[in-house]
């Protein structure tokens, strides 16, 4: 196998072990808050939007040192571990219990920095400047594959029901986790890259990809994560970094708005008859061909994108907005916080499933826009910094996507809306900024600017 097309493999193999773990996870995500409102008439007292705001919480902070713990462990036992607690989390709601529900939430957000560093990592270094945007739009478009096959079981399995009984609870989350071990078994396929390397330079693959072959002393791990953590801290405070940060920021916002809160909506509104509870499920399949649509057209196109990233980005925002407007005008605005019984209320139009369930593609079509993008551009930018790079990426999303599952418990739809519209437009304008300069970059060094 040619070292272009075990690159290939991994960056396939990379996306299909991440649709496996998160269509477990992000199907678990969709419909938490709905199952747990179920839940509250017994001794579980907890809440799917708290617990997000935990995980995220506690996977921001722990983004800091995440680079640390893959430069000692490597990136292939990272993932693999990760993918255990992964599975863990979505196993307590087989029987569910208020102390393991938040314990489980503090254990994958250390998991999940530590899994995404990895993901950065691996990524990055089976790519290079001419293939980085393919990869990318490649990845993500196999790991949005993981909205669509959770929630077409939850669309057919619970049709017709108004209310989820522990027997429906259970079936669901144990196919769940054993969804989510599978794909964890299968981070043990990956293969690491060839040393091409010349002697005396700085042999990045191996640091990334943990090289047991050389016998490093623990000595020699401790100062890489050392090293590791040191770049974290140094590339935060880079311009580039920086003006990313508000792009990041505004990705966190509405992966808290499409993955958790959204669904809630929908299935809060009693407008919708017997479907409400199904239609989460079709809301998910629709945000996922969203994405992938997104992720496929944007990776198949990157050769031949002779304008760059910034008209993906453009058009991701707009998508977003004119989502924002449809859902303003559908859905009532204390849709997010209806209790177990629903809402009767309407907002300006008479509440339609075909809009709300548009409404979710256009969602998943503007992530894909810029999480593709962004990938695309620290990959290209810090292509010898990755880990760093990639860890101050998911320490940005997951803090705002943590302050934003914090405030859903409380704020109603519209203020949710406008927060998004805000960061949404001055992220446009940071990305915008960044993708000018490195594109001035490029052409100074005379490389074909399509390339990127």
């Amino acid at each position: 196998m040619s070292p272009e097309t075990k690159k290939l493999f991994n960056i396939l193999l990379l996306g299909v072990s991440f649709m496996f773990i998160f269509t477990a996870f992000q199907t678990c995500g969709n419909i938490a808050q709905t199952v747990i409102t179920n839940l509250n008439s017994t001794d579980f007292h907890g809440s799917g939007y708290t617990s997000m705001s935990i995980i995220y919480g506690v996977f921001s902070a722990s983004n800091l040192v995440s680079p640390s713990v893959v430069a000692i462990v490597g990136p292939q036992l990272s993932m693999v571990v990760s993918g255990i607690f992964y599975s863990l989390y979505i196993a307590v709601f087989i029987q569910p219990a208020t102390w393991t529900f938040y314990t489980a939430s503090v254990f994958i957000g250390i998991a999940a920095a530590v899994l995404w560093t990895a993901q950065g990592n691996c990524l990055t270094v089976n790519s290079d400047e001419n293939t980085i945007g393919r990869n990318s739009g490649v990845f993500w478009a196999l790991l949005q594959f993981s909205l669509f096959f959770g929630n077409l079981y939850i669309y057919f399995a619970w049709q017709g029901k108004t209310h989820i009984s522990e027997s429906d609870r259970r079936t669901v989350f144990i196919a769940l986790t054993v969804i989510s071990l599978v794909g964890t078994v299968l981070f043990f396929l990956i293969r690491k890259q060839e040393d091409t390397k010349a002697p005396g330079e700085e042999d990045s693959v191996n640091e990334i990809l943990g090289d047991s072959s050389m016998n490093k002393s623990a000595q020699g791990k401790m100062t890489r994560a050392v090293a590791a953590f040191k770049k974290s801290i140094k590339l935060s405070f880079t311009k580039e970094i920086l003006l990313l940060s508000v792009t990041t920021a505004y990705t966190g916002l509405e992966l808290t708005f499409f993955s958790g809160v959204y669904g809630t909506c929908i299935g809060a509104v009693n407008r919708f008859g017997s479907e409400e509870k199904s239609l989460i499920g079709l809301s998910g399949i629709f945000i996922g061909v969203g994405e992938i649509l997104g992720g496929g057209l944007f990776g198949l196109l990157s050769k031949n994108n002779h304008f760059g990233r910034n008209p993906v980005v453009m058009l991701g925002i707009i998508v977003h907005f004119i989502a924002f407007y449809l859902i303003f005008f559908n859905m009532p605005s204390d849709a997010p916080i209806a209790p177990m019984e629903g809402t009767d209320d309407v907002a300006y139009m008479i509440p339609s499933k075909e809009v709300a369930i548009f409404c979710s593609f256009l969602l998943g079509l503007g992530d894909s826009c810029f999480n593709t993008q962004l990938l695309s551009i620290l990959g290209f930018l810090y292509s010898e910094d990755s880990a760093p790079a990639f860890a101050i990426f998911k320490f940005v999303q997951s803090i705002c996507a943590a302050v934003a599952y914090f405030y859903s418990n409380y704020f109603l739809l519209q203020w949710q809306l406008l927060i998004m519209v805000v960061v949404g437009f001055f992220g446009t304008i940071t990305f915008f900024t960044v993708e000018w300069e490195a594109a001035a970059a490029l052409a100074a060094r005379g490389s074909d600017y399509s390339s990127i």
